[in-house]
């Protein structure tokens, strides 16, 4: 990678988080990096997985196969991208189809930061609630 716009390195990550290719995500990160949503959180549950991942090839891994146990038919819509520094906010609508065909529709904000041109560290936030009430609870 020798693209060090901290704002187009996380654009062109998302590009490559849907390749699913697990090789290609994980070079996206540092050796030490991290990936922590909300605890509890109902994607973590439903796939009795951890909210904290550490490690490149744990964080590829959920992003090329095993969140795909959950969701398919992933749409990614971007309402912003802002970027201070080493850091960049990422504001995002994400749809998807849950087993049984239920819709899910979700808003998120992801705070990367960055060292060099890559990702070292990933908080995730979302209405927990609300993905809850969609994964767990009837239409």
């Amino acid at each position: 990678m020798n693209n060090t716009n901290p704002k187009e390195v996380v654009i062109n990550a998302w590009k490559t988080f849907k390749t699913r290719d697990a090789g290609l995500i994980a070079e996206l990160f540092t050796p030490d990096a991290e990936w922590i949503a909300p605890t509890g959180n109902a994607t973590a549950v439903a796939l009795k997985h951890t909210d904290h991942m550490i490690g490149p090839d744990q964080i590829a891994r959920f992003i090329a196969t095993e969140m795909h146990h959950l969701f398919s038919n992933v749409e990614i819509s971007f309402l912003g991208v802002h970027a201070d520094g080493d850091t960049v906010v990422v504001e995002e609508r994400m749809r998807a189809t849950l087993p049984g065909g239920k819709p899910y529709e979700n808003d998120y904000c992801f705070v990367f930061v960055l060292s060099g041109d890559r990702i070292k560290l990933v908080r995730e936030y979302m209405d927990t609630r609300k993905g809850w009430q969609m994964i767990f609870e009837p239409l």
